[in-house]
């Protein structure tokens, strides 16, 4: 790689940093941008720059949007009282396509993976207490992903609102263990949540 321009070396390795994207994914990335017909690199770099300008975090759910706060948080037609606690961002947007629930979301940015180094306090855990502390909902529904850091952040958040009365529940094992919301069709995660149990 140390033949490369300097614009491309500096390029592959911006696209290194991004999640499953290797050395050689990021340098073919790269060459199909460089290679690319009419305007491709400034479409790109357009849609890049309006991500950052035209997008923000939600300071009561922490979703992604474009206002603060979010469409689903100011919408009316959403059931405020019922918070659904998702892992990621996209794990919001996964349930959403499914049409099925119509309260709001609590995101963790994240799961307790003591493997990694990540514990209760780098996640949304405790504005999710204060949250809950402002304005007690009447179900709280755990729905973190069903693997071993997903099971863990969910009883870890449970023995939490135990004490506040809250009802707590865990979507359904419509969902494969080890496996990613973002990843299960709208079938199978409207299943998990209609057949979400108390915890």
């Amino acid at each position: 790689m140390s033949g490369h321009p300097s614009a491309i070396r500096s390029l592959i390795g911006e696209f290194k940093k991004l999640p499953g994207i290797g050395p050689k994914a990021a340098e073919r990335l790269v060459f199909h941008l460089v290679r690319g017909k009419g305007n491709g690199i400034e479409r790109f770099a357009n849609a890049m720059l309006a991500l950052k300008e035209k997008t923000c975090i939600c300071s009561t759910c922490y979703a992604v949007g474009e206002s603060d706060p979010c469409e689903i948080c100011s919408g009316s037609d959403r059931d405020q009282s019922i918070i659904c606690v998702v892992e990621e961002p996209q794990d919001l947007y996964a349930i959403e396509r499914t049409g099925e629930f119509k309260g709001v979301y609590h995101i963790l940015m994240g799961a307790i993976a003591p493997l990694e180094g990540i514990g209760p306090e780098a996640l949304k855990i405790e504005e999710l207490l204060v949250r809950i502390d402002n304005k007690p909902p009447k179900e709280v529904i755990l729905a973190t992903n069903p693997n071993m850091e997903g099971e863990a952040t969910a009883v870890y958040i449970s023995k939490k609102l135990r004490p506040k009365g809250v009802k707590i529940t865990r979507i359904a094992r419509g969902l494969p263990m080890g496996g990613n919301l973002e990843y299960a069709d709208e079938v199978t995660l409207m299943k998990s949540f209609q057949g979400r149990g108390e915890m």
